[in-house]
């Protein structure tokens, strides 16, 4: 039987609610403080909508989207995409394509790359914090760096195997995770959060509720909010907390929550609200502290303003004004 953890599971509903009220103050453009909870103005948390973060905004408009990638292939979309993704780090794919122009099929040169980002992190960082990237697989030990390993690995096994044609013609989201999942440094997560990232594109396009794989953090924040899952696997609560949200919002009284321009949160979002909730927990409820005790990054509000733009598909583009 499943049974929440009423004082904790709360802080989930509350989280969403006022995480997007946060969201909607800036996206007017209002002055801060945009919120009155210490916790949500100290540190950084993520937005409620995956596709709202600054970085997933830069691989749709950027990197996927836009006239100029018009006359690139399927599987060279997806190419870019794993590409960016593998570092999710504005500076360092703008340096790529700086220094080789846009990035594709005819200029997808390892030692060419390699070289460009190992002059790059003698004077910056190159990866994003925000995911664990080992690369320390057996067969790659033989190149000296992690990005040469990244990048041999998608050389080796994605294009050379004929993966990214795999991608193109999957059959299911699930499928997609599957098919990542078998590249020697991607497990469980990254392997889930890359098939959301190809979704974005318009070269697969599967329904984001049709599947759902919680990450380390949700896990956490599940095993916070729940004090009995029973038989039940984490990523069916995951769709259960989804198909019960409104119920709970109306038992914990947070039913004021704006959705994005008419577009409900989907299996990515709430799994990533556990995560966010697992964050704010450790401050809210440090007596449910599990492996981590504090949250290590604060919010810094930056200075340049993020044009929204989602894919197309979704059809709430013309809703970004209202």
């Amino acid at each position: 039987m499943i049974k929440a953890r009423d004082d904790a599971f709360q802080y989930y509903f509350f989280f969403m609610e006022e995480r997007m009220n946060i969201f909607w103050k800036k996206y007017h453009g209002l002055p801060q403080p945009w919120t009155k909870d210490a916790v949500l103005e100290k540190y950084k948390f993520t937005n409620v909508y995956r596709a709202c973060d600054r970085v997933s905004q830069y691989l749709i408009k950027k990197v996927i989207y836009g006239k100029e990638h018009s006359d690139l292939s399927g599987e060279e979309i997806l190419l870019r995409i794993l590409v960016f993704k593998i570092f999710n780090r504005i500076e360092t794919w703008e340096y790529i394509e700086q220094r080789i122009g846009r990035l594709n099929y005819s200029n997808f040169d390892v030692d060419t790359i390699v070289k460009i980002l190992t002059q790059r992190i003698r004077k910056k960082p190159i990866f994003n914090g925000a995911y664990i990237m080992t690369g320390s697989h057996r067969e790659y030990k033989k190149y000296t760096s992690k990005h040469e390993r990244w990048l041999r690995m998608v050389d080796l096994e994605i294009i050379k195997k004929g993966l990214l044609k795999r991608l193109v013609h999957a059959k299911s989201l699930a499928s997609v995770y599957e098919i990542l999942r078998s590249c020697s440094f991607i497990g469980d997560f990254l392997a889930y959060q890359y098939a959301i990232d190809l979704n974005y594109s318009e070269v697969i396009d599967f329904d984001e509720n049709s599947f759902v794989k919680a990450g380390i953090g949700a896990l956490r924040g599940i095993e916070k909010c729940f004090i009995n899952i029973g038989r039940y696997s984490p990523e069916y609560i995951i769709q259960y907390t989804q198909e019960n949200a409104d119920l709970f919002r109306e038992n914990y009284g947070f039913s004021n929550f704006k959705n994005l321009h008419g577009r409900a949160p989907t299996l990515i979002d709430y799994q990533n609200c556990f995560c966010e909730t697992d964050k704010l927990l450790r401050v809210k409820l440090p007596k449910l502290n599990l492996e981590n005790s504090r949250i290590k990054q604060k919010y810094k509000a930056t200075k340049i303003p993020v044009d929204y733009f989602f894919p197309p598909k979704w059809g709430i583009n013309k809703n970004k004004n209202r």
